[in-house]
């Protein structure tokens, strides 16, 4: 007849069953209370970069800006002034822009917060990308060197019996009026002149959207050094 099996580690030199149980339990309670208290380097690595720009108060508004997207950008903006309603919210940019009523959702919002936000240019900023851009705090709006900014009129599609193709032409240049109106208010230009630059499509270098008041400082590496 075999022996039985023996279940003890190979190597180890322990009888698990001459082990009191009072030790196994401290054993394991140190063990849980190290799980709970955990350093920061190793929280750190158990959050996710969104996670971790999120706590330094960075939101990204990057692709087209959509119901999802803006829904995103609006409740990190809302979860941060409630953790403290004092301290800037930085905003970088990367969009192609996108649906007006989402454009300006997220424009109501920066002007509703009582903290500033910082805006920052990564890439490009066209159509509702430069209006979120622009409605950064004064003296907060950034640029990259080689980011590009767009201004245009709203696009829209209008279909259907003559009496709803009229209802929307002029939803259309409501949208048009109020798009203006905030690009006017947010680089001191007059609203003949913001009319007739939009009208077509009119892209700026980052030194041109600084002289056209769409931003206020080109971050440019070597100008640190």
């Amino acid at each position: 007849m075999n022996p039985p099996f023996d279940q003890t580690p190979l190597g180890s030199g322990i009888d698990p069953g001459n082990i009191p149980v009072s030790a196994l339990t401290h054993q394991q309670l140190t063990h849980d209370s190290q799980l709970a208290v955990a350093p920061p380097y190793q929280r750190t690595r158990e959050m996710t970069i969104d996670e971790m720009l999120l706590e330094n108060r960075v939101i990204f508004l990057v692709g087209e800006i959509h119901h999802a997207s803006a829904a995103g950008v609006i409740m990190r903006m809302l979860h941060l002034v409630n953790l403290k309603t004092d301290m800037d919210i930085s905003l970088y940019i990367n969009s192609p822009g996108g649906s007006v009523d989402d454009t300006l959702a997220i424009y109501d919002t920066m002007q509703y917060l009582p903290c500033d936000i910082a805006t920052y240019c990564v890439g490009r900023a066209y159509s509702g990308g430069a209006i979120v851009l622009a409605a950064g705090a004064k003296g907060k709006r950034f640029i990259l060197p080689h980011a590009r900014i767009m201004i245009h009129q709203p696009y829209g599609g209008v279909t259907g019996q003559a009496s709803d193709v009229q209802i929307q032409a002029e939803e259309i240049l409501k949208n048009k009026k109020q798009l203006n109106e905030i690009l006017a208010r947010h680089t001191d230009r007059d609203l003949k002149q913001i009319e007739e630059d939009s009208e077509r499509d009119r892209y700026f270098s980052a030194k041109d959207a600084k002289d056209y008041g769409l931003v206020d400082e080109v971050l440019n590496q070597d100008e640190k050094k």
